[in-house]
């Protein structure tokens, strides 16, 4: 049995799934300020549920470190910055907190400039003096010589053994120096948080089921074991949006070409799926406007829920992106969107006479008949919705796989439905669908999708091979790690994929998700001659091979 938890930010909702079936489901209010309660409440209920049998897997989705950067509750974090010769400093403004220093890296790996050490010292007594207690450190090519990074956290810590030092080689190996400098930067500042609440969760969970693989749900829509995690804490942001799109894929199990609309209680997330495959964001995950190095897909999520209240202001009627509550048809105090959609389209969803009571009470006080309001909020909703399709749309038509799919069908892209996922997409989506001329696909399960995308996917993997033959070197990312190429002179491209595959299973199996590694595919196979003067030196070989995003092989759908 498989077990799937998705903290949304008004519900917490749970499956447990077996043999092509959710055997139960849980929907528990979420407790923003103790998400680890929420969790294991709606843990302990799905484990009564399977009453003994043996869950062989616990896959976690959860808001923490995106609810980390939104709220602005991060630690206060230096960032430290060896950008060598190129942009000039104003470039760069991920943080207040910002130094540069001296010492660079080239494209090659080879160290041209050396740390100045006195300089070192006085910045990280500025640090110090304010308060700061975490660092990280970003040097340009460092994803090809990690050592002067290297060098400054061991000053650094030397200094100051209490000060928690992140360097970006060990984050991320990817080029693009300023993303990999804004991932390392979050990554540090939410490193200590994450990691407490992984210590909490795996204790908690092992004192349930023993032995038990537990996981957590990336943006990219793939899980990594709950161990791995602790390196790379803002792989999980965004793994709400993450969730419900692979569970939009779960239960459609189709090649239609689809814009999911995930409608939760406080906002409403938006992806596409092309032929069957959700659209990835090729400049990466976007936190605070900065592009990072976290793969992630391209998705929108704007401040309307079912739950979002409706208002009388000044005699004028407001759809709110606030919620207090549940919709009154749910035993909630005030209308939401939710009732309005209930009483105008005759959905009958829960208590509907308690819907058109509230109602009819707020359009007493705007001076305005039930009906006009009711026609008002549903107009609102809608034309918001289709707006933001219709942006998602324009940012969409940029990303390379969507232009690929136009080429491949000679035409312009056509979309063929919109998946609706959520507690609130029963009442809204249809309408939604129809305005924009597309069907609707719902399913039974559609309220708890998102727990069930987290339960069935699988693991993910990517790793991107650098080799410099001209200096018998190889840099792996993830990891950073470094190696010497054998008979350099003979090498050629098949020998850089035999080693990144053969790499890409070691790590795995460090990870515990080697048995994922049969799926695995290659998405990069590049290499250039080096010359000088009139004679080739040497060759650099750029191999990338991944686990992709996808399900697990036991999973083959689910019944209505």
């Amino acid at each position: 049995m498989l077990i799937g938890i998705d903290v949304g930010g008004t519900f917490t909702d749970g499956v447990l799934f077996d043999d092509r079936k959710i055997r139960f489901t849980v929907k528990k209010p979420t407790q923003d300020d103790n998400l680890e309660q929420t969790l294991l409440e709606v843990l302990d209920e799905l484990l009564a549920a399977a009453d003994g049998n043996k869950i062989s897997r616990v896959v976690l989705s959860t808001t923490l470190v995106t609810n980390l950067l939104a709220t602005g509750q991060g630690e206060r974090t230096a960032l430290l910055m060896l950008p060598g010769y190129g942009l000039p400093h104003q470039a760069y403004s991920v943080t207040r907190d910002i130094y540069f220093l001296k010492g660079a890296v080239d494209f090659r790996g080879r160290v041209i400039e050396g740390i100045d050490q006195q300089q070192l010292q006085e910045i990280l007594q500025d640090i110090q003096g304010k308060g700061i207690k975490r660092i990280a450190v970003a040097c340009k090519f460092s994803n090809r010589n990690s050592s002067l990074e290297q060098q400054i956290r061991d000053f650094i810590q030397k200094a100051d053994p209490e000060m928690q030092v992140t360097i970006s080689a060990e984050v991320s190996g990817k080029l693009n120096f300023p993303r990999r400098a804004a991932t390392t930067y979050f990554t540090a500042m939410t490193l200590p948080e994450w990691n407490r609440f992984a210590d909490s969760m795996s204790q908690a969970i092992q004192a349930r089921i023993a032995d038990v693989e537990i996981h957590i749900l990336k943006a990219d829509g793939g899980t990594m074991p709950i161990e791995a995690s602790r390196h790379q804490p803002c792989e999980t942001v965004f793994s709400g949006p993450a969730a419900s799109t692979m569970g939009a894929v779960a239960l459609s199990r189709d090649q239609k070409n689809s814009v999911v609309v995930d409608i939760g209680g406080t906002t409403t997330d938006i992806s596409l799926v092309i032929a069957g495959d959700p659209l990835y964001a090729s400049k990466g995950a976007r936190i605070e406007n900065h592009y990072t190095h976290i793969d992630a897909f391209a998705v929108r999520s704007i401040a309307l829920g079912g739950d979002s209240v409706i208002r009388c202001r000044e005699n004028s009627i407001k759809v709110s992106p606030i919620r207090v509550g549940p919709a009154a048809c749910f035993g909630g105090s005030e209308p939401t969107v939710t009732d309005a959609f209930n009483v105008y389209y005759k959905l009958g969803v829960g208590d509907a006479g308690r819907s058109q009571e509230l109602l009819q009470s707020l359009a007493a006080s705007g001076g305005m008949s039930m009906d006009d309001l009711c026609f008002y909020v549903v107009e609102t909703v809608i034309e918001r919705l289709k707006r933001a399709i219709t942006e998602m749309f324009t940012e969409w038509e940029n990303e390379p796989a969507y232009k690929v799919w136009e080429v491949i069908h000679r035409r312009k892209f056509r979309l063929d439905q919109l998946i609706g996922i959520g507690a609130s997409a029963y009442a809204i989506v249809p309408i939604l669908a129809d305005e924009i001329g597309v069907p609707a696909y719902i399913h039974t399960h559609s309220p708890v999708a998102n727990a069930l995308g987290a339960a069935v996917v699988r693991p993910t993997l990517s790793l991107r091979l650098h080799v410099d033959t001209a200096n018998s070197l190889y840099i792996v990312d993830p990891g950073g790690i470094r190696g010497t190429v054998e008979r350099p002179r003979n090498f050629q491209l098949a020998d850089a994929k035999v080693l990144a595959l053969s790499l890409l299973e070691e790590i795995s199996r460090e990870k515990d998700i080697d048995k994922y590694t049969a799926n695995a595919k290659f998405f990069m196979e590049e290499q250039f001659n080096m010359i000088r003067g009139w004679n080739q030196i040497g060759k650099i070989f750029e191999v990338g091979v991944q686990v992709a995003p996808g399900f697990i092989e036991e999973y083959q759908g689910v019944s209505e």
